[in-house]
């Protein structure tokens, strides 16, 4: 097992992010915050304590969809290209992942590799240092002939940079000269997060770093019953809950804030019309909140709440059959095939750049 350092980005940069954003959101008539906020070391486990709970069907359902399809679907991606010199010839795959987390359901697809080339090459990204060394100690602790290469990385801003055509990415390191093909993995419906044209730009940008017969494997939640969909965000157990406030405590940590948590309070809500449920929090009282760790002229930066005002912490958009596909489509992926599971709940389509 080779092993490879993670790059842990400056924690000076990270703060300056986190303070831009924040004041952007929350100086904003409508307050909101970027999900991405979430996952601190603190968020990092809980988000992985909601996909155990019952009521998160998404990693389940999508885990399922793997452990049934992984063998075809890492076979449909190394499977030779129609437009390559030696079509007879299957390329080598080398996984990239977005957003990556504990890559928990990654396994599968990272055992499948194995067995068909084996080893292989993977790029965890994800804006968590920690739970990318988390994935990245298991990962080799249980996967012989994984080599994992992490790094700490804002993907929707940075992909093209680091992978594009303009980045020194070697993507052929095997002595015998073996072509490399990427296989780029967007799984657990994080497309979900993004409003619907960040989303169509985000899988442009993508496109725009890869090379035509790299791949998209991409995961995607879709539009059932309001009953599930309410359940699936807001646990009997309030795991969500406390993920959802600990975006609050982390600005206490890094930014000097005053948040009450206990004057907070976790909503989620199904937004029909777009499709999409909504998480919140909602400001019990009247309050104002100071925030001294953000760079102002003047006074400390204060935030004036409403009884009743929110703050709108997350959307996950839920898709309808084909929604996705043509999503891909239109950024450039060509359709090679699509799963999902037997109650149609959670859809994953596997895409070829043209």
């Amino acid at each position: 097992m080779t092993t490879i350092a993670l790059p842990i980005t400056g924690a000076g940069i990270v703060q300056d992010r986190v303070a831009a954003a924040v004041r952007e959101g929350l100086g904003a008539k409508r307050k909101l915050l970027p999900p991405w906020l979430f996952y601190d070391a603190a968020g990092s486990r809980l988000f992985d304590e909601i996909t155990e709970r019952p009521e998160y069907y998404l990693t389940r359902t999508e885990r399922g969809i793997f452990a049934a399809h992984a063998q075809r679907m890492i076979a449909l991606a190394a499977r030779p290209d129609e437009n390559e010199p030696d079509e007879n010839e299957s390329a080598r795959l080398r996984i990239v992942e977005l957003g990556a987390g504990s890559a928990d359901k990654t396994r599968l697809l990272l055992a499948a590799a194995v067995a068909l080339q084996g080893s292989v090459v993977y790029e965890p990204l994800d804006v968590s240092a920690s739970a990318l060394e988390a994935a990245q100690e298991r990962i080799e602790r249980e996967i012989d002939g994984v080599t994992v290469a992490p790094r700490v990385m804002d993907y929707s801003h940075e992909f093209e940079a680091e992978f594009g055509p303009r980045a020194e990415v070697d993507l052929d390191l095997e002595p015998d000269g073996t072509r490399e093909r990427r296989l780029v993995l967007f799984i657990g419906s994080s497309i979900g997060n993004f409003e619907p044209w960040e989303a169509a730009e985000l899988l442009r940008m993508v496109r725009r770093g890869l090379q035509p017969g790299d791949l998209l494997l991409l995961g995607a939640d879709r539009v059932k019953d309001e009953a599930t969909l309410l359940a699936a965000y807001d646990d009997f157990a309030g795991v969500t809950a406390a993920f959802n406030l600990n975006l609050l405590a982390r600005l206490n940590r890094e930014l000097g804030a005053d948040f009450d948590l206990e004057s907070f309070e976790h909503h989620a809500i199904w937004n029909g019309d777009a499709s999409r449920i909504e998480m919140h929090l909602e400001s019990r009282v009247a309050q104002t909140v100071r925030l001294s760790g953000i760079d102002i002229d003047g006074p400390d930066f204060e935030v004036e709440f409403a009884e009743g005002e929110t703050i709108h912490t997350e959307n996950s958009y839920k898709y309808r059959p084909g929604q996705a596909e043509a999503m891909m489509a239109a950024a450039g992926f060509a359709p090679v095939e699509s799963w999902t599971d037997e109650l149609g709940w959670f859809g994953v389509c596997l895409g070829r750049a043209e």
